[in-house]
């Protein structure tokens, strides 16, 4: 049974304050380098990471987070900002099934999509 997902970030508190304001998740547990969020996500600091497998990483974008979103707008409205000072493209678009979709990158460069429910 999977229970967490971590990514490697390179600043903690910037990382937690993106996925708490954006994605409304909650610290379950705030170990300092090490944060538990609700939804089973993980954030780890990049040096504790490396110390753990002693051996250099390259964080970002080998990976993709999911969220389901069921008020897309309000989601896009609220994200807007963060999108434009990050330089990325807000662009929405609808998948064969029909949801609406969006694609951005969280601080560190890790993909995210946010699919309408």
């Amino acid at each position: 049974m999977l229970k967490n997902i971590l990514i490697v970030v390179s600043d903690i508190e910037k990382s937690k304050a993106f996925y708490q304001e954006y994605f409304g998740l909650i610290v379950k547990n705030n170990f300092g380098e090490n944060v538990i969020l609700t939804e089973g996500l993980v954030l780890q600091e990049q040096k504790i990471w490396e110390q753990l497998i002693e051996t250099h990483t390259v964080i970002g974008n080998a990976s993709e987070l999911f969220f389901l979103e069921s008020n897309l707008d309000a989601f896009l409205c609220k994200i807007e900002k963060y999108m434009s000072e990050s330089g990325q493209v807000m662009n929405v678009r609808v998948n064969s099934w029909g949801k609406r979709v969006v694609r951005l990158t969280d601080p560190d460069g890790h993909i995210i999509e946010v699919a309408e429910r």
